[in-house]
């Protein structure tokens, strides 16, 4: 029996591509990302070395878990290993993004963790995210790296390289890559003055069940 493709997920995904590029988290061909369907467990990712402008629905490829292709005619991303990776050791996430944004990158390479500095990051991402250890793009090694690093957090940062983020679906997803990005700029910033003061234990515990159970509509 043929899988169901969803062409609701690949216009998710190259909706992405163009979000990410107008918003300057990355650039050129660098960077992917992709969605995993929960009623059947195929991923959606995009195509290896593509403009994000260009790409079209037809240009997604979909991939089973043991990542043989189900759906599509393009060579998937090289990353595709990472991202089943995450997939696998998280049954909570459904979209995953990796981008090459400059100032997270920058801690990246200095082999820095990035810790809860404003109150949306500690809402939303937590007490820190931290530094992977470095393996070769595309490797297997880069995608058990990335999940030790990864643990139960929403984002981690790959050393000279860039940072990927997750999430139950590609909105809020997206929302970590900004705050992640936004964070990193304070951080180093806030360093080149002084000493960053950060937010203690207990005050992110307290504002990560505020965000949880009382912000917002409900």
């Amino acid at each position: 029996m043929a899988p169901i493709i969803k062409e609701e997920l690949k216009k998710i995904l190259v909706e992405t591509g163009l979000k990410l590029l107008e918003e300057g988290l990355t650039v050129g061909t660098w960077g992917n990302f992709s969605v995993r369907d929960p009623e059947t467990g195929l991923i959606y990712i995009t195509p290896s070395g593509m403009d994000y402008r260009l790409i079209v629905t037809g240009d997604i490829v979909v991939l089973d878990p043991s990542l043989q292709v189900v759906d599509g005619h393009r060579v998937p991303s090289i990353e595709r290993e990472m991202h089943a990776a995450v997939y696998r050791a998280r049954q909570d996430v459904n979209a995953v993004v990796h981008t090459h944004p400059l100032y997270s990158t920058v801690l990246g390479v200095t082999r820095m963790d990035l810790p809860g500095i404003s109150e949306d990051f500690a809402q939303i991402v937590g007490d820190k995210i931290i530094c992977s250890e470095y393996a070769l793009p595309g490797t297997r090694e880069l995608a058990k790296n990335v999940v030790a690093a990864l643990g139960d957090k929403n984002a981690v940062l790959l050393p000279n390289h860039g940072t990927l983020c997750v999430g139950p679906q590609m909105p809020i997803t997206l929302t970590i890559c900004h705050l992640v990005e936004k964070s990193a700029h304070i951080f180093i910033m806030a360093k080149s003055i002084g000493t960053p003061h950060l937010i203690s234990p207990e005050d992110i515990l307290a504002m990560q069940d505020y965000a949880r159970n009382v912000y917002g509509q409900r």
